[in-house]
């Protein structure tokens, strides 16, 4: 089963949001801006389970992985 972000980074457990903290220079917004995986769910959703636990978005999972070297 793939997992799926219900929503963006508008509000996390309380009131402490993201955009607020994250400056407009930062290294993290220009990957943002220059990656598109607008159609990777649809292109791996066969290699994914129906049944079973929600995987991790393969989205965040490159998302992460991307951000672990660039910060490295």
């Amino acid at each position: 089963m793939m997992g799926r972000q219900a929503s963006g980074q508008d509000r996390l457990f309380y009131s402490f949001n993201l955009e607020d903290h994250v400056p407009q220079n930062h290294l993290l917004r220009g990957i943002d801006r220059c990656l598109d995986f607008g159609g990777l769910r649809e292109h791996l959703a066969e290699h994914y389970s129906p049944i079973g636990r929600p995987s991790i978005d393969p989205e965040l999972m490159l998302r992460m992985l991307i951000v672990g070297y660039a910060a490295a």
